[in-house]
């Protein structure tokens, strides 16, 4: 029996904490998109439980319950499914590229006592490769200001990106794909977040992205404010976009270049872009990774 006693809140410890357990980055298949995209509760939740097993999961436990408490990213992705349902049912016209990017802008990095989310696994600050884009706020994202929205095609474009072939693709499409005339980088997905993997050649990266205002006013101005990740100047262009009545959607382009003479010691830097239009704030991490022999080579630059 579960006797309510009230609710006891506290600063320490903080709260929310990456559990140790969660799902870590950076991308192994695709590392111009950074993962994870977003954090939600994860540890001892009370779920339902099937009563084909027993509550430890132990052959010798002949105990059959109705519910358990249960951690593990299984906990996390049925609040994520059940937020997005609820956005999908206030939002029928958002597709689910759009209402990922609603969740992912709207995230929050900030614990209950005020400091960077922290990471179980190590006690120092989460990192966008430990939270993603942050923990999820459902009632933010039900007003994100812009989405990041994304259609078949944009994937398409990504596969072959990625280097599948024609025929790879067709088992997805059922029809084929001439990838000679796509042109579209990787890191061109429309996703609202970025991930940059840098070279050895020290080379500047280009990346670009496709907002949607999603309210109805007839003219809205977003300005941009960036926090560029160690080692690298992030400029975006343009720095305002201006949505109306007839133009809804705009386009930017983010460079990241690596600045000569920085000291840069670790595999992986980290910043982010905000659009504000003094209402709403839609954010996107930034990771910057590292070759091994950049490291050293900036520092000498």
């Amino acid at each position: 029996m579960i006797v309510f006693l009230g609710t006891v809140t506290g600063r320490t410890p903080s709260s929310p904490r990456m559990a140790s357990f969660s799902s870590r980055g950076p991308n192994l298949r695709a590392p111009e998109i950074l993962k994870p995209d977003i954090t939600a509760p994860g540890v001892d939740i009370l779920a339902a439980w099937t009563g084909e097993n027993s509550p430890s999961e132990l052959v010798s436990d002949t105990r059959r319950v109705k519910f358990n408490i249960i951690s593990g990213t299984s906990m996390s992705c049925p609040h994520v499914s059940g937020i997005a349902a609820l956005l999908r049912q206030a939002r029928p016209q958002w597709s689910s590229a759009a209402i990922r990017s609603a969740l992912m802008t709207t995230a929050y990095n900030v614990d209950n006592a005020g400091d960077v989310i922290k990471d179980k696994s190590t006690g120092q600050a989460s990192t966008p490769f430990v939270s993603g884009s942050g923990h999820v706020d459902p009632t933010r994202a039900l007003e994100p200001g812009l989405v990041y929205d994304a259609g078949a095609d944009d994937y398409v474009s990504f596969l072959c990106a990625l280097g599948y072939t024609a025929e790879e693709i067709a088992i997805i499409t059922k029809e084929r794909t001439d990838c000679s005339k796509r042109k579209a980088s990787v890191g061109d997905l429309n996703y609202p977040s970025f991930s940059v993997v840098l070279g050895s050649d020290k080379k500047e990266v280009q990346q670009h992205r496709v907002v949607r205002d999603v309210r109805s006013e007839i003219l809205v101005g977003y300005t941009v404010s960036v926090t560029s990740p160690a080692g690298v100047r992030v400029t975006v262009s343009p720095q305002t976009l201006l949505f109306s009545a007839l133009q809804r959607t705009l386009k930017y382009e983010v460079t990241f270049t690596p600045l000569k003479g920085e000291n840069v010691t670790e595999k992986h830097t980290f910043g982010s872009i905000v659009w504000s239009d003094g209402k709403h704030k839609v954010t996107s991490p930034i990771a910057i990774t590292w070759p091994v022999n950049q490291q050293s080579q900036v520092a000498a630059m």
